[in-house]
């Protein structure tokens, strides 16, 4: 691939198709009036099958990979309500391919609807095999997925392992690349910011990534989700090394391209936060749109929180990624609640 574009290279890889169209970008008006800004929305939440989401983009080319393998059965390793694993269980049955789903025990203490709704209930409604998954680190998490493959391979099966920990090639970052060529056709002006969640890196890597070849005067700007900011400066370095690898341009991207926020993170990965849950309340009772507590709310906190430390500046032209993650809204019921009664 030596001497083509990213965006050729990109092209050849293998992509299955599972979105069916751009998804729209809309203005928020009320929004965009009180926070003094441009303020729009990308409705990723509908991208893809059962709730859709982000990782339908992403999911294009593992599943591209994973056919191309001519693989039967197809593992994942996720949250215990993770949208990943969802989606991933979603477009197996689409595909008839077998879905294997590991579900790790990430967040402390959670109630029990936790275990019960949302994501979980889905992923039994789709037909998933499921396994759990005592959380120590990611790395564990995937060596267990390859253990299991291993097994299945063994009883004749043809498996692929999502690998999720950051040691492989980040093919769901080419996902968001498209997406920014996307976003950049479907405006007729640029945007100055664009703010995305960062928990896994692919999205965030992958916008980030494709505004810098498609237009490179808007700043991507991830909001921590899963770990803080100077742990996910980290992963997202060492994605970076791997991307540049695989679109064979060793220098693309480096430390420089990674803005990161994490504003909202605290009290940790899977607990509503206070500036979440303001910032939930604050979107669905102005524009109607619903967030989740862990990942989408805590994403959309950057803009005000942003704006607040004077890194958005007034008048900015904004967009926000809406990645989905309706599927696990209910599991957190008791934590809402709390929420609005506080």
């Amino acid at each position: 691939m030596r001497n083509t574009s990213i965006e050729d290279n990109i092209a050849n890889l293998t992509r299955q198709g599972i979105l069916d169209g751009p998804t729209r970008i809309k203005r928020l008006n009320q929004l965009s009036e009180r926070m003094g800004i441009d303020l729009w929305i990308k409705r990723d939440d509908e991208a893809g099958p059962s709730f859709g989401g982000n990782k339908s983009r992403q999911l294009e080319y593992y599943f591209g990979a994973a056919i191309a393998q001519g693989a039967d059965t197809i593992l994942v390793t996720g949250a215990v309500q993770s949208n990943f694993v969802r989606l991933t269980a979603a477009i197996a049955a689409s595909l008839n391919i077998k879905a294997v789903v590991q579900l790790e025990e990430r967040v402390e203490n959670p109630e029990p609807q936790y275990y019960e709704t949302g994501n979980v209930l889905l992923n039994q409604l789709l037909g998933a095999e499921i396994r759990y998954f005592k959380d120590g680190n990611s790395e564990d998490a995937d060596a267990a997925l390859y253990a299991y493959a291993d097994q299945l391979q063994q009883q004749g099966r043809r498996p692929y392992v999502i690998a999720l920990s950051g040691k492989t090639p980040p093919l769901g970052a080419c996902g968001y690349f498209q997406c920014a060529k996307e976003i950049v056709e479907q405006s007729e002006q640029a945007f100055d910011h664009i703010i995305v969640g960062t928990g896994s890196g692919a999205s965030h890597l992958g916008l980030t990534a494709g505004m810098k070849y498609y237009c490179p005067t808007t700043k991507v700007i991830g909001s921590c989700v899963r770990r803080p900011k100077s742990e996910q400066r980290q992963r997202l370095n060492r994605m970076a090394q791997q991307f540049n690898h695989l679109v064979d341009h060793p220098n693309y991207l480096n430390d420089a391209d990674f803005h990161i926020w994490d504003g909202a993170f605290s009290p940790g990965y899977g607990k509503l936060s206070d500036k979440a849950g303001d910032a939930l309340n604050m979107m669905a009772r102005k524009e109607g749109f619903i967030l989740d507590p862990v990942y989408t709310a805590k994403s959309f906190a950057a803009i005000p929180g942003l704006l607040t430390e004077g890194l958005i500046p007034s008048g900015s032209r904004v967009l926000f990624i809406h990645t989905g993650g309706l599927g696990a809204f209910f599991a957190y019921q008791k934590d809402l609640l709390a929420y609005f009664k506080a």
